[in-house]
């Protein structure tokens, strides 16, 4: 157990390493490994779309014959997800990049063609000026040439910009100060007039208030309040009964006044006389006091005022 960390090995003194049997496999044999389709592809079979990074279990074997600067060429078998269908495609070290080679085609590869189109022309022109001093001269001068023309074409572009949409950024920045101030000043106006309209109201209100007050303060004359007849109260509706309370049943009422109080009118000047007259015992009166019978009222004294001069008739005689 303690050897099974150590580095060295022991090798006996007659150890030959060309006696050790080795194992001979084929040279294209396959091996089963884990990769992701490296660029998007159409299957040829069914027209099932296959993205880039779709992982797989590829077969992978070494292609013969093909060997780029010492670097091998592996070869690569896929399924297509839909039919089964078998997709192989290669590595290709000198573009760094993959090749399409059965089964489906390559999408989007019209940028990679174009580039790869480019390359070879600019190789072939290089190969020309190596042999031909005279083509080197004849490429200079078309290459200047070209470069003139789009010079002045870019010139010219330029130009009709300009004559088109001239554009003044000190007026355009003149015009945006003018239009603020222009804005702010409305504003102010704007501004001043709605403060004069809140004032103007509030002078009106304020001087419709003291019209208000005067009108208060300063009322009209009232007018003498009519005389009651009387006699009115006999005229009027009879009034609904109001409800007696018990103790009003048994004290009386609190009423100062009655409402027969309106009838007795009070007597003047004659009357008074009379009244006196009537204390006077006459001669030859009862003893036990009583009042003699009042003289007789002339025909033009109404029943109201006999009434009041005979309740005036007894309150002397009680207060006697």
């Amino acid at each position: 157990m303690s050897e099974r960390k150590v580095l060295n090995k022991y090798y006996p003194p007659d150890f030959d390493p060309s006696k050790i049997p080795k194992l001979k496999l084929p040279k294209d044999r396959q091996y089963v490994v884990r990769l992701m389709a490296p660029f998007n592809m159409r299957c040829k079979t069914c027209g099932e779309y296959i993205y880039k990074g779709k992982k797989f279990n590829a077969r992978k074997e070494t292609v013969q014959n093909e060997v780029y600067l010492g670097l091998p060429i592996f070869r690569f078998y896929i399924k297509c997800t839909r039919c089964l269908a078998e997709i192989t495609f290669k590595t290709d070290p000198e573009n760094t990049d993959y090749t399409m080679e059965h089964g489906a085609t390559r999408n989007f590869q019209a940028e990679k063609l174009l580039e790869e189109e480019e390359k070879r022309v600019q190789k072939e022109r290089e190969d020309e000026e190596l042999n031909n001093p005279m083509k080197v001269l004849e490429n200079r001068t078309k290459d200047s040439k070209l470069e003139m023309e789009v010079l002045e074409n870019l010139q010219e572009l330029k130009d009709l910009n300009q004559r088109q949409a001239h554009v003044d950024f000190e007026a355009m920045l003149r015009q945006h100060r003018l239009s603020e101030e222009e804005r702010r000043q409305r504003e102010q106006e704007e501004d001043e007039r709605e403060a004069a309209a809140l004032v103007d109201e509030a002078r009106k209100q304020r001087l419709l208030e003291d019209s208000d007050s005067e009108d208060e303060a300063a009322p009209a004359p009232r007018r003498p309040a009519p005389r009651p007849n009387p006699t009115a109260i006999l005229e009027e509706a009879p009034k609904a009964k109001r409800r007696v309370e018990s103790w009003e049943r048994s004290v009386g009422t609190m009423s100062s006044r009655s409402q027969l109080a309106g009838l007795v009118v009070r007597k003047t000047g004659v009357d008074s006389a009379a009244q006196q007259d009537q204390k006077a015992p006459a001669p030859g009166a009862p003893a036990n006091g009583k009042a003699a019978d009042p003289a007789p009222q002339p025909a033009g004294v109404s029943s109201l005022s006999q009434l009041g001069a005979y309740s005036d008739s007894e309150d002397s005689s009680s207060s006697s």
